[in-house]
């Protein structure tokens, strides 16, 4: 199998690993915050992508944006709120996944 590596198939696998080992490809998400509190939606990895809310870049906190995705969409089906990515930040509304 070495055989059949040439050398830029070499140097992608060599940048992969390095940015996989540097952490590059991580991101930095906020934990966020239940929104409302008590819609049982603790678990992020639990619920869907609704939509953006607010300014890009959204300077508040997860509890502004919380109260921004209040505004735009009713309880059900908002369930969680959290500003996301760095490179401009984002206010980010979750529903619930069906």
């Amino acid at each position: 199998m070495a055989k059949n590596f040439n050398s830029g198939s070499f140097t992608i696998l060599v940048v992969v690993l390095m940015m996989a080992s540097t952490g590059i490809l991580k991101t930095k998400a906020l934990p966020g915050v239940e929104c409302p509190v008590g819609s049982g939606c603790l678990d992020p990895s639990k619920c869907v992508f609704l939509d953006e809310c607010g300014p890009v870049p959204f300077l508040g906190t997860d509890s502004d944006c919380c109260t921004c995705c209040k505004a735009k969409y009713p309880t059900p089906p908002l369930c969680w709120a959290v500003v996301e990515g760095t490179n401009p930040p984002h206010c980010h509304c979750y529903q619930k996944a069906l």
